[in-house]
């Protein structure tokens, strides 16, 4: 029997920047949900970017999971593959993170150590200036489904994936885990994320 190719799956985005982070959330609700044999990675890419180069060009299979905003009704939710990947990422709008993936992908080329198979799913985002905020309930519904589709595409890959029955492994910060994030954080009242509209006024030009 011949060995399983190394996978890659990543979370990449900013939880600071409300649905930024859905690719993040992604694969923390997949290492909770999936165990997965030796030879797949899960990975919080956050906004790392080209210091991803290194963790791509390994793995012969990569999967993505990421917001992107591509222009579509909020809360749309994508899977792209291989060659379609770049232009997808190309055509959407979104933080420094999105070139840094662009880059990465740029870079294990011209390494000559591209995936043979690429997937990015991908989510339209409903807020992103929320300083400090989580996901918007219309994105948050969408993990469940992402991670389902991540499975789906592992299989596909030839990996073998068992549900989990233990403690998952730590993906991502303990201190950012999704209950400590959301216990931690204040409301949106009291931390003012989108700006206090009285100093915003008294900075006004004018003033």
């Amino acid at each position: 029997m011949s060995a399983a190719p190394r996978v890659l799956v990543l979370g990449v985005g900013n939880l600071l920047w409300a649905d930024e982070g859905f690719g993040v959330r992604c694969v923390e609700a997949f290492a909770r949900r999936w165990s997965v044999p030796p030879g797949v990675e899960l990975m919080d890419g956050g906004t790392q970017g080209l210091y991803l180069v290194q963790h791509i060009a390994d793995a012969e299979r990569v999967l993505v999971f990421d917001a992107v905003d591509f222009g579509a009704p909020d809360g749309t939710l994508v899977v792209v593959r291989d060659a379609d990947v770049p232009s997808f990422i190309a055509r959407g709008k979104m933080s420094l993170h999105q070139a840094g993936v662009a880059d990465v992908l740029a870079c294990a080329e011209l390494l000559g150590r591209k995936p043979v198979a690429l997937t990015v799913i991908g989510a339209q985002p409903v807020e992103l200036e929320d300083y400090g905020g989580s996901l918007t309930p219309t994105v948050r519904a969408l993990v469940p489904r992402a991670v389902e589709l991540a499975a789906e595409e592992l299989r596909a890959w030839g990996v073998e994936l068992v549900e989990r029955t233990d403690a998952p492994p730590e993906v991502i910060v303990p201190a950012l885990s999704i209950e400590a994030y959301e216990s931690g954080r204040p409301s949106a009242d009291a931390a003012c994320r989108h700006g206090d509209e009285r100093v915003l006024a008294a900075v006004a030009p004018g003033r």
